[in-house]
């Protein structure tokens, strides 16, 4: 076994009884035909239910709406490069040559996939109880050591740190249209990314949530752009 994975499992605490599945896991689509995205399909399934349990065991007292919120800031892309960092999944990828001298063992959506590839993996090799310790042992202290509030960061600033991440200039925000009478109008609000060429809509009874619904529904454009490795610059 090489010496990456053998570090890789002691770091994720799990030992494959099938090896060749961590090292699928960790195969981009590049590098061959045997690659994961199969187990990521999996894996995006077994992340959620297993973050789920987790959060429905931490936040008692928390209603739906509220572990949605989580939930969604724990499973989003920008979270999960975070820990496959943290637990150094670039070490371990691979990928093509080109994939590799172009950054692609930095990418977030390709570590992201990763992740959720691994965790679809351990589920195959050990069943679910391993792979939901192996998810607490990743997001474990994100749930224990925050509370909601912490969670709920506004989708403009998401976008903004989005957008700077990748060294891409900050949103724009316009009203494009008000409806109704003056003590009960409606917004409608432009988000445009002129370095992208691309622009939301988003509606509400003040222009601060009309602008926040445009920046939420312009980050889950593009973060399914990303996600589908369509070039955002093109």
């Amino acid at each position: 076994m090489p010496s990456s994975l053998a570090a890789l499992q002691t770091r994720l605490g799990h030992r494959f009884s099938d090896t060749q599945l961590l090292t699928r896991a960790l195969t981009h689509r590049s590098f061959g035909a045997d690659h994961n995205e199969r187990l990521e399909f999996l894996g995006d399934a077994v992340l959620s239910l297993a973050i789920s349990s987790l959060l429905f065991e931490r936040f008692a007292g928390s209603d739906e709406g509220d572990l949605t919120r989580v939930r969604a800031h724990l499973v989003r892309e920008d979270t999960l490069h975070k820990v496959a960092l943290t637990f150094g999944l670039p070490d371990a990828l691979r990928l093509s040559d080109g994939e590799a001298r172009g950054g692609g063992a930095q990418r977030p959506s390709i570590l992201a996939d990763a992740l959720e590839a691994v965790i679809g993996a351990t589920f195959v090799d050990a069943g679910f109880d391993a792979a939901r310790a192996m998810v607490e042992r990743m997001f474990g202290d994100m749930t224990l050591n925050t509370d909601i509030a912490s969670w709920t960061k506004d989708a403009k600033t998401e976008l903004q740190e989005w957008l700077q991440a990748r060294r891409i200039a900050v949103p724009t925000y316009c009203i494009s249209a008000t409806r109704g009478q003056a003590h009960a109008q409606t917004f409608q609000v432009e988000c445009a990314v002129p370095a992208l060429s691309c622009a939301q809509l988003g509606e509400g009874k003040s222009r601060r949530v009309a602008e926040q619904e445009a920046a939420r529904r312009m980050l889950d454009a593009l973060q399914s752009s990303d996600k589908q490795g369509i070039n955002l610059r093109a």
